[in-house]
């Protein structure tokens, strides 16, 4: 059986019998005015993050998500673009997607506004998606793409470019981990597919998204995940694992690299009003500028008065590149 197989299985058994411990299922539920998540959805949320951002969903977007669990985000997305098939949900085990058809005649019953018809349910694989080129405006997946290996990975993210409109944005939240596992471990298919022994270091993990293409990447939360100890895993130290939210945005690759937004913030503090590098960026006095992290280095090497923060692994926009 390979690792995929193996995935395939688990998320089978997940779908007819809710697993409320299989991922980091006591994430906080978005409370939107008149969204309500039925609670069989959130026992299915097998996510380790959210995808779901009101600045991407703007304008009625054409939304992709992968791996749909129990419906959770696919609901939540449809809260944003209400239009017959706004959402297109994408899994290649057929009872999970039976289980978000039954999931979402509940959330119909609980929310007026909602129609299953919302969401196009269709069986598909990550690695070949369904899906015309250039066709969403939004494509997500929430703790999938960690079990990937890296061949697998670089397959995904390729599909994902490929199916987005120019400055579409893929949004994905994943665990990452930046110690050195064991062969054991990344060959455990069973911990892979539980969302822990498949994580990579962020560096690499963004390094594979602007390897695809994208211009423009945001890191948008960074958190504490999972802990791998002693007692319970096969490692000689205490091993923590965070969970990252990272928007890809499939804007042009500048010449000079992309523009990787880690929450950064540039400061003028000299004499003058403002100060100007002549390439863009002006940074009023005193006043704190967003900036991604080349941009922040460029400033910092240009002015000895300027000061630049440490990454925060927040960004939620503004500023400049």
């Amino acid at each position: 059986m390979s690792y995929l197989q193996a995935t395939e299985e688990l998320y089978r058994d997940a779908a007819i019998t809710p697993d409320v411990g299989l991922c980091c299922t006591t994430n906080p539920i978005w409370q939107l005015p008149g969204l309500s998540v039925p609670r069989i959805m959130q026992e299915m949320n097998y996510g380790c993050g959210s995808t779901v951002s009101a600045q991407d969903l703007i304008g009625d977007p054409k939304v992709l998500y992968v791996g749909v669990g129990g419906g959770m985000e696919l609901l939540q997305f449809s809260y944003f673009s209400r239009q017959k098939g706004g959402v297109i949900g994408v899994d290649v085990v057929d009872e999970m997607l039976e289980a978000s058809r039954a999931n979402f005649k509940v959330a119909e019953q609980e929310n007026p506004w909602f129609s299953s018809d919302f969401v196009d349910l269709v069986k598909g694989d990550a690695l070949a998606l369904p899906v015309a080129d250039e066709s969403v405006d939004v494509a997500a997946q929430n703790c999938l793409f960690n079990i990937f290996k890296e061949a697998d990975l670089r397959k995904a993210v390729s599909e994902m470019y490929r199916v987005l409109k120019p400055h579409g944005r893929l949004v994905m939240s994943d665990p990452v981990c930046e110690y050195p596992l064991s062969d054991t471990l990344r060959n455990d298919d069973r911990l892979r597919a539980l969302c822990i022994t498949g994580s990579i270091p962020l560096q690499q993990y963004l390094k594979v998204l602007t390897d695809a293409g994208f211009g423009t990447i945001e890191v948008r939360a960074r958190r504490l995940y999972r802990i791998l100890s002693p007692q319970h895993y096969d490692v000689d130290q205490i091993i923590p694992i965070e969970s990252v939210e990272v928007a890809a945005i499939k804007d042009p690759m500048p010449e000079d690299g992309p523009c990787v937004f880690t929450g950064k913030s540039a400061v003028y503090y000299g004499k003058e009003e403002l100060f100007d590098d002549g390439k863009g960026h002006v940074l009023l006095q005193n006043q704190p500028l967003a900036v991604c992290d080349k941009t922040a280095a460029a400033l910092a090497a240009s002015h000895p008065e300027i000061y630049v923060s440490e990454s925060t692994w927040h960004y939620d926009g503004g500023g400049c590149c």
